[in-house]
């Protein structure tokens, strides 16, 4: 059923499959986080009760309540005012200029003995003459009104008590209207100025009533408002005014309580009712899915490795990415139910770990930084804002601490060591998460959230060995663990070269450890070269006493065999291991170590054998069919491999005798194209050299000769 699928998989170009697979997953993606940024509506109407409590959203800005302060704030701004020193002058000025109009037309109208036809005006014309010259004053001043009583009352007094009048009120309007007024000072100076007409010697009781309506006709305001000024400071004061908003988190009705205007007002404005929907959430949640699967696509397109290893690293990304998915919305639904944080309770540390030991250090901390983005939103409480930044910082701290301190050791021990790890740096940062929010916590919520931080921690570590087998079976993948797990003496398939080929099995080992030291030297993986080697021979079970390391002083078989048939044993031994290991389903990269150890190397023995016998043979027909070595570790195991057959046979070994054939062995076979198909270097095979002969050194090294 899944082979054609199979098929389709490995046929795919990656840049294609990849394409797909990243399309197919952010919609996937979008899909499961919709929820989490959808804004919740209600159906409510106004004058009704609300059935539930509703908190804001989102913050939002409400004009109407900042346009009403502003108001507020112009109707209480006290306004600018400005003293005018000119303004007594000024009123004292009309005062004496009224005076005078008086004066003068009673000048005019004295009668000349010596100018007979001089005529003399009634008392009407020079009423009506003195009305004419107040028209224009009293235009400007509106306030200024003098009957035709009070002026024919001025005109019956002399001018000699007109002028003392004259000075008189003059003076009183410049005392009093010398100092600030306002409007409504008025009243108060106004009776001030009668109090003092009254009380003047000067003005004459006829009059005394005429001059006190002139007097408080003349008081005006001397301190008026600056409207330039005043509309400045209004204008400041506006400003100054902060925009009303409705909060997130802000309750904005409770249950039970009755939906006025107001309120339904700021429901709408939140766009809390049903009848309102918003693209921005979607637009933003699409940008964001668009962001994560790019990054993750990009990481991919340039990464330097064969495609096959991407495809499988790419299914293993996304398939850890989604079952972190979809706890943190199993974790969400559960948080909403807790006053508390239940969100830390996300295994920080679980995507870096799985990644790392799955595919590499690189991914593991592109996963982490994504995790802890998806986590903020996917985590977020639904009345705060969108993205939960404690969680994200909880979630990437953690994960960078599980980087660094696994390390390269995939081991469970170490694993475990790494959660605890996790579980004191989860306990850290919430630590600082509770110190910053200055809330006071009870001793209950307190061992909450440190038993939270440990257990997710642990439970990082936990699920990372209880995954590793599912991804390890459904992908075809080789991790640290399983590597150890194969190395144990106790695997039938090694017991099975231990019981069957002894010296099989000590020649592994030796293997082992030269291949071990040899690929740490150069960065390549030791603890897959040295569990290869382990298993490398095993198709010398199949015939074991053809081989002589497993003879122990026997007849060797190959004396009484033709060339052709030797040599068809000591080849079959490659490919019978690799079958064997195939049909118990060890990995592939155990299997191509017994296949390729010994690439395509001449079997030089029996061809020499063969042609002494008289033979026509060529030297492809005594060749291992290979491949190649088409890895760092292959080639090494296979110079591991000579190296430790050859140097068994030097007798009384020394530093120089193996150095000399370590370096003609890693000659040989780079001259014969062996390392032709991996990607060993010059410079690396000089280091492999150097650590191969020191390793051998420390195993051939002289003994002291004990007295009998």
């Amino acid at each position: 059923m899944f082979k054609p699928v199979v098929k389709l998989f490995k046929s795919l170009k990656f840049k294609y499959l990849s394409l797909f697979v990243v399309i197919l997953a952010a919609i996937a993606l979008f899909s499961l986080m919709y929820g989490n940024v959808k804004q919740e509506t209600y159906e409510l109407h106004e004058f009704k009760i609300s059935p539930k409590t509703i908190r804001s959203l989102k913050t939002v800005e409400d004009t109407v309540k900042t346009e009403q302060e502003k108001r507020r704030i112009e109707a209480e701004v006290t306004p600018f005012y400005q003293f005018n020193e000119d303004i007594s002058k000024n009123r004292s000025a009309i005062a004496t200029q009224l005076f005078d109009i008086i004066i003068e037309a009673k000048q005019v109208n004295v009668p000349d003995p010596d100018d007979e036809s001089k005529i003399v005006k009634s008392r009407s014309d020079q009423i009506k003459e003195i009305r004419t010259k107040f028209t224009k004053l009293e235009e400007e001043e509106p306030g200024l009104r003098l009957t035709n009583e009070a002026i024919s009352s001025l005109l019956n007094e002399n001018i000699i008590e007109l002028r003392k009048m004259q000075r008189e009120v003059s003076t009183i309007i410049e005392e009093e209207l010398s100092k600030p007024i306002r409007g409504g000072d008025l009243s108060t100076v106004r009776y001030e100025v009668e109090r003092k007409l009254r009380l003047s010697e000067a003005i004459r009781p006829a009059v005394l009533q005429t001059l006190i309506t002139l007097g408080r006709s003349l008081v005006v305001e001397t301190e008026t408002i600056n409207k330039e000024l005043t509309n400045k400071r209004i204008e400041e004061e506006k400003n100054a005014v902060e925009s009303k908003r409705i909060l997130q988190g802000q309750v904005i009705v409770r249950e039970g309580q009755f939906i006025d205007s107001e309120i339904y007002r700021q429901l709408e404005l939140a766009g809390l009712l049903t009848n309102q929907s918003s693209l921005k959430p979607i637009i933003g949640l699409s940008l964001f899915v668009l962001f994560v699967s790019a990054i993750i696509y990009m990481h991919f397109l340039t990464w330097q490795e064969k495609s096959n290893k991407k495809k499988k690293s790419l299914l293993i990304v996304y398939s850890i990415f989604f079952i972190l998915a979809v706890m943190m919305k199993l974790i969400g639904l559960i948080d909403k139910e807790f006053d508390v944080q239940v969100a830390f309770l996300f295994p920080t540390a679980l995507a870096p770990l799985l990644v790392k030991l799955l595919t590499n250090e690189r991914l593991a901390f592109m996963m982490t930084i994504v995790t802890a983005a998806t986590a903020g939103i996917m985590l977020h409480e639904g009345f705060t804002s969108i993205m939960q930044m404690e969680i994200v910082l909880y979630i990437l701290f953690g994960g960078i601490v599980s980087i660094y301190v696994l390390g390269n050791n995939g081991r469970r021990s170490n694993i475990l060591r790494t959660s605890l790890a996790v579980a004191a740096s989860n306990i850290l940062f919430i630590g600082f998460y509770l110190l910053m929010t200055q809330s006071t916590y009870d001793l209950t919520e307190l061992i909450f959230y440190l038993i939270v931080a440990l257990t997710s921690g642990i439970v990082s570590g936990a699920l990372t060995i209880g995954l590793m087998p599912f991804f390890e079976s459904a992908f075809g993948l080789l991790s640290d663990m399983r590597l150890i797990e194969l190395s144990n003496p106790n695997h039938p398939l090694l017991k099975k070269v231990l019981t069957e080929t002894p010296g099989t099995y000590h020649h592994s080992v030796m293997v082992a450890n030269l291949a071990d030291a040899a690929c740490e030297s150069v960065g390549a993986n030791g603890l897959l070269a040295r569990v290869g080697s382990y298993y490398h021979d095993i198709g010398k079970t199949v015939r074991p006493n053809f081989f002589i390391e497993n003879q122990h002083g026997t007849t060797n078989p190959h004396d009484a065999l033709p060339p052709e048939k030797s040599r068809d044993i000591i080849i079959a031994h490659a490919t019978d291991g690799a079958d064997l290991l195939a049909k118990h389903k060890m990995p592939s990269e155990i299997v191509d170590i017994a296949r390729q150890h010994h690439g395509t190397s001449f079997l030089k023995f029996f061809f020499v054998k063969a042609k002494e016998m008289g033979q026509d043979v060529v030297e492809d027909d005594f060749r291992y069919p290979g491949p190649k070595p088409q890895t760092k570790e292959i080639a090494i195991i296979s110079i591991s491999d000579s190296v430790e057959a050859a140097v068994r046979s030097i007798k009384e070994p020394t530093p120089e005798k193996i150095s000399k054939l370590v370096k003609s062995i890693i000659s040989s076979k780079l001259s014969d194209g062996q390392f032709d198909e991996c990607d060993l270097s010059m410079r690396e095979l000089k280091t492999i050299e150097n650590v191969i002969c020191e390793t051998l050194n420390g195993i051939f090294h002289s003994r002291i000769e004990y007295p009998d």
